[in-house]
């Protein structure tokens, strides 16, 4: 990934003499390090001193092997927190919001933990999609309004509005990336031929909904890119450039894989198959314009749409 030297003066630093060099110098905090964490480190490997929150110790030799250090932590208990302001101006906040309740207090204490240094200036936080709701298949881009439909929205809805009100005071910028699906053939869960094998069923082509993907490894670089690039206070979709409903999705993934098509049915019929969980990603519709990934953050997209990254692996 090349990084010129006018993006260090947009990030709110002087201008450096050569790229390299900023690098060297930049450090960065990965707060829930998960997959997509970890294939941020590994593009920061040798470049970026870069330090990543767990509270699994069994999750420390993954995350060295990375090239980053493991900080002990756990959000769910704020005095554990204390000492991750003044680790890096910059962090990339990862971690999902509790599984109850509207609110996310996971993201309000790492942001008072994170004021309490002030060294913090630049926080990314990795969001979803579906704090609009659904959209009934419109195509929008991320001037639209939140929507949130259900509890797990609404946490996210929550912890981004929290996050705004960080970024308000001077000195500090504040991302929200909004994520739909992920998919690659080496993150945990596999390649989405998985549901397939499973038996899970699509809906009918008249009752179908719209998704929206992106690839682990292009969510990666994103996230970099915008720490570096991202202007304060914006939201970005990060999906590629795939315009396809649920069911031609997985029609897809079955064809490039050899596998049966996916059964389809009624919607009425999936609330007697499914669980609330599936029900709620098969009851919400949306065409994501990614203009700004590719415009502000500059994102050069390695997997355009799903038939390359699932050709791709």
């Amino acid at each position: 990934m090349r990084i010129k030297t006018q993006h260090c003066a947009r990030a709110g630093r002087s201008p450096c003499p050569h790229p390299t060099a900023a690098l060297r110098r930049e450090r960065l905090l990965i707060v829930g390090c998960g997959d997509v964490g970890l294939r941020v480190a590994s593009l920061l490997q040798g470049r970026w001193r870069v330090r990543a929150v767990t509270r699994r110790a069994d999750a420390a030799d993954g995350i060295r092997a990375r090239g980053a250090t493991p900080v002990c932590a756990d959000l769910d208990a704020p005095a554990s927190l204390r000492r991750l302001g003044g680790l890096a101006p910059r962090v990339l906040h990862l971690a999902p919001p509790p599984n109850q309740g509207t609110d996310d207090p996971r993201t309000a204490a790492l942001l008072h933990a994170l004021s309490r240094s002030g060294t913090t200036h630049t926080l990314v936080y990795g969001s979803t999609t579906g704090v609009y709701g659904d959209a009934q298949g419109a195509r929008f881009d991320e001037s639209r309004p939140v929507a949130p439909a259900t509890d797990r929205a609404r946490r996210r809805v929550a912890a981004e509005q929290r996050l705004l009100a960080w970024g308000q005071r001077p000195g500090r910028r504040a991302c929200r990336l909004r994520i739909p699906g992920i998919y690659a053939a080496d993150r945990p869960g596999g390649h989405p031929r998985e549901r397939l094998l499973r038996g899970t069923p699509a809906l009918v082509a008249s009752e179908d909904v719209y998704t929206n993907h992106i690839h682990a490894d292009d969510l990666a670089r994103a996230c970099v890119l915008t720490l570096l690039r991202g202007a304060a206070q914006r939201s970005y979709h990060v999906c590629d450039d795939t315009d396809l409903t649920m069911g031609d999705y997985f029609d897809l993934v079955a064809a490039l894989s050899g596998l049966p098509a996916p059964r389809r049915i009624t919607r009425a019929q999936a609330r007697q198959e499914l669980s609330p969980m599936q029900l709620s990603f098969m009851g919400e519709s949306r065409r994501l314009i990614n203009r700004r990934l590719k415009t502000e953050l500059r994102l050069a997209l390695r997997h355009p749409t799903v038939r390359e990254g699932l050709t791709a692996g």
